[in-house]
């Protein structure tokens, strides 16, 4: 059962968040891994209803601004 986490990133000296669905916070990683091999992952969590409504993270494939 895929849960929702947060994968917090530096590339290109940028941070950013990404949401993910995965099964574990280490697959969820990996994802992010494999689509920015060149970023550095600094965190994995689980979302959160509260804090992630407010400053959303955007999607692995979705638009970036």
């Amino acid at each position: 059962m895929p849960g929702h986490y947060t994968v917090g990133l530096v590339a290109k000296g940028k941070a950013d968040r990404v949401a993910v669905d995965a099964e574990d916070a280490l697959i969820a990683a990996l994802k992010v891994k494999a689509e920015r091999p060149d970023a550095t992952i600094t965190y994995v969590r689980r979302q959160n209803r509260r804090g992630d409504a407010r400053h959303p993270a955007h999607s692995l494939t979705g638009n970036r601004r």
